[in-house]
């Protein structure tokens, strides 16, 4: 009996499409208008007929047909959604233009920046609509950041130093990043923290009682990413050279160690260059001044704040250190080293161009 109806046109599918479609049938969350094109594309790939594919998915013929024909036509790209015109632009080039630089190089009077609400009373527009070109194009005049550029007048040879260090440790050494992080208050909220609950974050108090404080003294081994620590109650140059101890103790003795540390005054007391006298593998690597982000141990110590103590509450500086010392022992259990990707010629590249742009922005 001959077929009735109109012939389909015949759908194959080459390997690398069936990939891809398989991978779009599995984005039922994602993109579920993806997902179901592809599964009629699929099932009409692997034989069965416009209505089977229909009844199976449960929608019409008609749409198994255009799905189908859409791919033997435009392949891939035909389960795509077409572009759709939308609405005219009310806003010209030339409105969003003379917002992006009166934001940039202009201030409203009697005050220090724009806000969307003064800028759109300023230019007759909207605040939504300030605030959607703010976003396209990066601005966010609320904001401000700090910084402090380094005045030292060895910052070029300390940074190829360090950064030297990093990226090409030398051989039979050991590289230690190490800091202290000093006057570690334990503090002890006003009330008991009430914990997280279901559609409920974690509540506490913004007052806080102090219980005293101590100091970490912490060696970064860039290689392992170990730190090793030590809790004092000071950090003057009698507990820094303790530390040092520590460290030679810990390193064995065939190895030479290279120390980056900042500009500390007790690291450079006569005490400690009489250690450093009687411990000659010992090699210690200033930062420059006000560079304190060269050293990589910082980076730990913003972890640390992060997850142990910027919302834990203590009654006590045993709590405090306790808190501190599992913090370590964890990090020391699975340890990750930091990896150092920027080259010393890309930072004073970096700080270069940041230089000239200030100086640009203030012409004398």
């Amino acid at each position: 009996m001959a077929a009735i109806g109109r012939p389909k046109a015949l759908l194959v599918v080459s390997g690398d499409e069936r990939e891809v479609l398989e991978r779009y049938a599995r984005r039922g969350r994602a993109n579920r208008h993806l997902s179901f094109r592809a599964r009629i594309v699929l099932r009409c790939a692997a034989g069965e007929s416009n209505t089977a594919v229909a009844r199976g998915l449960r929608t019409t013929n008609a749409t198994v047909g255009k799905w189908r024909r859409r791919f033997i036509e435009q392949r891939l790209d035909g389960l795509q959604d077409e572009q759709r015109p939308g609405a005219e632009r009310t806003i010209t080039d030339d409105q969003v233009e003379r917002i992006v630089v009166q934001t940039l190089e202009t201030t409203p009077k009697g005050r220090t920046h724009w806000s969307t609400r003064s800028m759109a009373k300023n230019v007759g527009l909207s605040h939504t609509t300030i605030g959607r070109i703010w976003r396209t194009f990066g601005l966010k005049p609320h904001r401000t950041e700090d910084f402090r550029l380094s005045d030292d007048p060895l910052l070029i040879e300390k940074v190829r130093d360090i950064v030297g260090l990093y990226m090409a440790p030398p051989n039979n050494a050991v590289v230690l990043c190490v800091d202290e992080k000093s006057q570690i208050q334990a503090l002890a909220r006003a009330t008991p923290v009430l914990p997280m609950d279901l559609g409920q974050p974690e509540r506490r108090t913004h007052n806080y009682a102090r219980h005293g404080t101590t100091d970490l003294f912490a060696a970064l081994d860039m290689k392992t990413g170990k730190v090793t620590s030590a809790l004092f109650k000071q950090h003057r140059a009698v507990e820094f050279i303790k530390f040092l101890g520590t460290i030679d103790d810990g390193v064995p003795a065939q190895l030479a160690v290279h120390v980056i540390l900042d500009n500390l005054s007790t690291h450079k007391t006569p005490a400690v260059k009489r250690w450093l006298l009687r411990h000659p593998r010992f090699h210690l690597h200033f930062t420059p001044t006000h560079a304190s982000w060269l050293n990589m141990v910082e980076r730990l110590f913003g972890l640390l704040t992060e997850h142990a103590l910027r919302r834990g509450s203590h009654d006590s500086v045993k709590q405090l250190r306790a808190a501190i010392v599992e913090y370590i022992e964890t990090h020391n259990d699975a340890p990750t080293p930091f990896r150092w990707t920027k080259s010393a010629d890309d930072i004073i590249a970096s700080l270069a161009r940041f230089g000239r742009r200030t100086l640009a922005a203030h012409p004398a």
